[in-house]
């Protein structure tokens, strides 16, 4: 794994895309940084992060993607990827709140953005960013999140985790094509509120009770309503209240 260490950057995740558009990099490339000046979130949310604190990385993944209707699947690995390395450092009660924030009990620790680029040949090259809460404690102003060592009592080596994660990622795309059924199993298992009553807000501000049942292959979140209907939703087409 080539690793690329920084201070600060604007973000992980554009320094790795201008990177990879200019040199070949190798697959599983890795970019860090102790400050993330313009960390992003899903559909261009904010991620904020104390300095040093935190696990700011992103990894490039190439080779595994070939079509735009499969872009899902690398989601399903990154997240179980990181709840693997996670249950390492004996972090309870993990979840996957859909698509891809990592939680641990109703609080939110960490979170992926995957950034795809469609190239003239084909090929779809990833950029998968990661953000995970690790030492920080002040946390005051994201009442929705903790961190590793708020719910614990202990400090981390956030050091090792990339290293953790990417192994993982790399373990699960080569079983991937004989083993698909059972890491979507995992991940839908590993919802976040799977299963249980809860209420919703859509686009319109209306709020409506469901039941999460699944995703679908494309990544869409499938939630049984009140009227037995199952119906399906995009990223930012409701939000989930709990």
């Amino acid at each position: 794994m080539k690793l690329i260490k920084l201070d600060a950057i604007d973000s992980t995740n554009d320094f790795l895309k201008g990177l990879a558009s200019k040199d070949e990099l190798d697959n599983f490339t890795v970019v860090t940084a102790e400050n993330q000046t313009k960390g992003k979130g899903q559909m261009g949310s904010k991620w904020e992060s104390e300095t040093g604190k935190n696990l700011i990385m992103s990894a490039l993944v190439k080779d595994f993607l070939y079509n735009n209707k499969d872009v899902f699947n690398l989601s399903v690995i990154v997240s179980l990827a990181v709840i693997k390395a996670l249950k390492l450092f004996n972090i309870p009660d993990l979840s996957i709140k859909w698509p891809n924030d990592i939680m641990s009990y109703n609080k939110k620790i960490g979170g992926i953005l995957i950034e795809n680029t469609l190239k003239s040949d084909g090929r779809i090259v990833s950029v998968v960013g990661i953000g995970i809460n690790v030492n920080q404690t002040n946390l005051t102003e994201l009442p929705h999140a903790s961190s590793l060592a708020v719910i614990t009592g202990e400090s981390f080596d956030k050091e090792v985790l990339p290293a953790l994660i990417v192994e993982n990622i790399k373990e699960e795309i080569t079983l991937w094509e004989t083993n698909a059924t059972h890491y979507w199993n995992e991940y839908l298992n590993s919802l976040f509120r799977k299963g249980v009553p809860m209420p919703f807000k859509n686009l319109r501000n209306q709020n409506f009770m469901g039941i999460i049942q699944g995703v679908s292959p494309t990544g869409k979140i499938q939630i049984l309503l009140e009227d037995d209907t199952v119906a399906e939703f995009e990223i930012k087409e409701i939000q989930m209240l709990y």
